[in-house]
């Protein structure tokens, strides 16, 4: 019959503790996918400006690192500090149970612990939150260092960039080594409190049983006792060490979903209809940072179906234009209208879904090409793809390729040449049917023989659609209907191809110098 009941209790036991486990792992996961899930949102709907000041590693650390900190938490820490505490409470209340007085003297050593622990939170708190920081600075060096590897071999820079890999790597341990040097320090002061315990219990109960008071059975159940009562929270200081290494990952992960979304959509924010007449800039300032503008009161008009071009130095302000018109960036002064709206008021998704980005530098997911150009758009079929391709002169190139247009394109591409990859930009473009083409200096960097064959499908691209093309080769926009011309971020001149060269001004110049140089050549 006791064996019965002792294999009952037992078996009891074993499925308290699975359901335990099961039920705060899989409330652990949930908490940790929610989090996830928010970081991740939260990262998508962040403004360029944010991307410019925070380096991917550092990102890529918060989303991975840092949430995995907590994972650590939650499918260990958790279950173990939970069960402890309830047996700590279990194995005070057994002891107020016997002896009240007894009970004081054991947990009268709690306030030197207590001490012991803020000052060790405070010092590792720092630690860990150093190690965090570290750890997001390796990711972003890591990230730094692969993506540039080209220039970084080309140019012999091994032995330069191993030696600050090096420096940062030993920044790390070094904190790592302060953590377990606290840990090291922390761990005894808890023995000594548990001797301290068992001491006070032998000092005070051996006088009472001297004076008549208390039996020796008092003192053998207390000794036991304290051996029981401190055996979790040792378990508890051996985890004090993953709870702080969450704690200061919390903090990360929180600061990044604090951030502020500085282009939010306002409350009730409209859709775009297509663009049914214009486009305007009316007096348009812009500064990256405070007090410091790169445009200066731009105004001008691009009406339906006409193709504007935008020239000038580097640094004039010509990309700028861009970020504010696909609201990248919001402007400091004045206003963006499209169709007399202000954009400010529009969707944010809604707006960029009319409007189509070629940039010089084309990005490629690790898709296939069908994938890269189509971006997973359900209305965009593979009709629609191979009629853009064919309509740009790619669709031979394309089908050259192992697997035609399901082959995949291995990171950045790297197979692939730069006219390659901008034909499939074009095509992606041309695919979407966007009521704005951009061009970003998306010829700038093809060979001429690429540049001729994309030129002869130009008219098949700009054809009735309103476009702005931003190019350093002057023959690439003499096309347009108008030209502007910017300088140090104010519009300096405006006008088409043959009216700016009899102007004798800026294009003009710039026109003669291009003009010198390929005659030389």
């Amino acid at each position: 019959m006791i064996v019965a009941l002792v294999l009952c209790v037992l078996l009891l036991h074993s499925f308290l503790n699975y359901i335990t486990t099961l039920l705060l792992q899989r409330t652990g996961q949930k908490i940790l996918f929610d989090i996830r899930m928010a970081v991740f949102t939260h990262i998508q709907s962040l403004s360029l400006r944010s991307y410019d000041t925070t380096p991917v590693g550092r990102l890529v650390t918060r989303v991975t690192n840092d949430i995995e900190a907590l994972n650590e938490l939650f499918s260990s820490g958790v279950v173990t500090i939970f069960s402890d505490i309830l047996l700590i409470l279990f194995i005070v209340s057994f002891m107020f149970a016997i002896s009240w007085e007894v009970t004081l003297v054991t947990i009268g050593v709690l306030p030197v612990l207590f001490t012991a622990t803020v000052i060790f939170r405070k010092k590792v708190r720092v630690v860990y939150s150093e190690s965090r920081r570290l750890i997001g600075k390796l990711n972003a060096f890591l990230n730094e260092y692969i993506t540039g590897i080209t220039t970084i071999q080309l140019y012999s820079q091994e032995k330069a960039r191993f030696k600050h890999f090096d420096e940062i790597n030993s920044e790390h341990r070094d904190v790592q080594l302060k953590t377990i040097f606290y840990y090291a320090l922390f761990f005894p002061v808890v023995e000594f409190t548990s001797a301290l315990a068992l001491a006070l219990i032998l000092w005070y109960t051996s006088t009472n049983i001297f004076n008549g008071i208390m039996t020796l059975g008092i003192l053998i159940a207390f000794t036991q006792y304290a051996e029981m009562f401190f055996r979790p929270i040792r378990d508890l200081t051996e985890k004090y060490n993953t709870l702080q290494s969450a704690i200061a990952a919390a903090e990360r992960i929180f600061d990044i979903l604090d951030t502020p979304i500085p282009t939010k959509d306002i409350v009730n924010a409209a859709k775009m209809d297509s663009i049914q007449h214009e486009i305007s800039f009316n007096n348009v300032s812009f500064g990256y940072v405070s007090n410091k503008q790169v445009l200066h009161n731009i105004s001008f008009t691009v009406n339906k179906g006409e193709m504007i071009a935008i020239v000038g130095a580097t640094g004039s302000g010509k990309s700028s234009l861009i970020n504010l018109l696909c609201r990248f960036y919001d402007i400091d002064q004045g206003t963006i209208t499209i169709d007399g709206i202000d954009i400010r008021t529009l969707q944010q998704q809604s707006l960029r879904s009319h409007i189509a980005l070629v940039l010089q530098d084309v990005f490629l997911f690790s898709r296939s090409v069908a994938d890269n150009i189509s971006l997973g758009n359900p209305y965009i079929t593979r009709d629609h793809i191979i009629q853009a391709a064919k309509a740009l002169g790619a669709y031979d190139f394309i089908q050259s390729l192992p697997q035609g247009f399901d082959t995949v394109m291995i990171e950045r591409a790297g197979t692939l040449s730069v006219g390659q990859k901008q034909l499939i930009s074009f095509c992606r473009a041309l695919a979407f049917n966007p009521d704005l083409l951009i061009l970003d200096e998306a010829t700038s960097s093809i060979d001429t023989e690429t540049e001729q064959l994309i030129n002869t499908s130009l008219d098949t691209l700009l054809h009735n659609r309103t476009s702005i093309v931003i190019a350093h080769r002057l023959s690439t926009i003499q096309r347009a209907d108008k030209i502007l011309v910017l300088h140090q971020g104010e519009l300096k001149e405006s006008g088409n191809h043959q009216e700016l060269l009899a102007l004798n001004g800026l294009y003009a110049r710039l026109y003669r110098l291009q003009y010198v140089d390929n005659t030389m050549l």
